[in-house]
């Protein structure tokens, strides 16, 4: 119980904090609002009035943690109470593309960010040519390349889910390459000398050394290229709005101004990324530990 306390005492404070910050905010941002309908009206606010105000507009600039919490629910359970689930005014409707997008986008990212890894280990040509590429290629805003994407796919044939995936790809494979990279050279002169003593080929160092080593980078860097393949597939329904998902959604929401509807998509997913995230993370533990390489 005293474990239990101290663990969870830090993460509740940090989310009161985060929760106080965020009223304080949509206070200051949506006041000016607030006083320009009191002024226009003859009256005066008073303190307990202008927060009220600030905390119930329609349109703010910041919506309150309880306003983007009833949108959540409007938008979610709410709709699976009525059997709309799937309806284009549900979250999980758009939630649902984007991480089909997500994980496909991944998937393509990690296989081949594997490969690359493996032939950069084992070709010194690749080393050289390869590897500064693969850097430059992240120094390309994401933004810029999104709409060229859609557009080559879609004049040969493919739309949808895959111009999606494969810009989640991009974002995805540059974490998979470098930690594959660092996981596949990490085993010391001392262990690959064994393997030399026994006559292995460059083959069986791969699968008996070389592989068993890299895990712990490899889901090291699972974790971080499952959040950058979620950011590639929003990022990627921006030009293509029309099909849904959660960027859609925030880009429908801004031509509105419907801020409250954009951060719920926002909140939507982050808590998406956090669960994948954590799932890569069980997958891991559970691994490791099978292979001897934690408790």
């Amino acid at each position: 119980m005293i474990w239990l306390r101290s663990s969870l005492l830090p993460i509740l404070t940090v989310v009161a904090a985060i929760f106080v910050l965020w009223y304080a905010g949509a206070v200051g941002l949506n006041s000016k609002w607030a006083y320009d309908k009191a002024n226009r009206a003859g009256v005066t606010l008073s303190f307990s009035e202008l927060v009220a105000d600030t905390w119930s507009q329609e349109k703010p600039k910041l919506p309150g943690p309880h306003q983007v919490a009833a949108e959540i629910w409007k938008t979610t359970g709410a709709m699976v109470l009525r059997g709309k689930a799937f309806s284009k005014r549900s979250l999980i409707f758009h939630g649902w593309i984007t991480l089909s997008a997500t994980m496909l986008g991944f998937v393509l990212g990690t296989g081949f960010g594997i490969l690359l890894a493996i032939g950069i280990v084992h070709n010194r040509a690749m080393d050289m040519s390869v590897m500064p590429w693969v850097i430059a290629s992240q120094t390309i805003p994401i933004l810029a390349i999104a709409p060229m994407v859609v557009v080559v796919m879609n004049s040969i044939g493919f739309s949808g889910l895959v111009p999606k995936s494969i810009i989640s790809m991009y974002l995805s494979f540059f974490p998979v390459v470098v930690g594959m990279t660092k996981g596949l050279r990490s085993p010391d002169a001392m262990q690959m000398d064994q393997m030399r003593t026994w006559n292995a080929s460059k083959w069986q160092t791969l699968i008996r050394l070389r592989l068993p080593s890299s895990m712990p980078y490899l889901f090291t860097s699972l974790k971080v290229g499952i959040a950058a393949s979620l950011v590639g597939a929003i990022v990627g329904e921006l030009p293509i709005n029309q099909d849904g998902g959660l960027g859609a959604r925030m880009l429908v929401g801004s031509y509105y101004s419907q801020t409250i509807q954009i951060w719920s998509a926002l909140l939507t997913a982050a808590a998406l990324a956090a669960v994948l995230v954590g799932i890569v993370g069980l997958v891991q533990g559970a691994t490791l530990k099978r292979m001897g390489m934690a408790r």
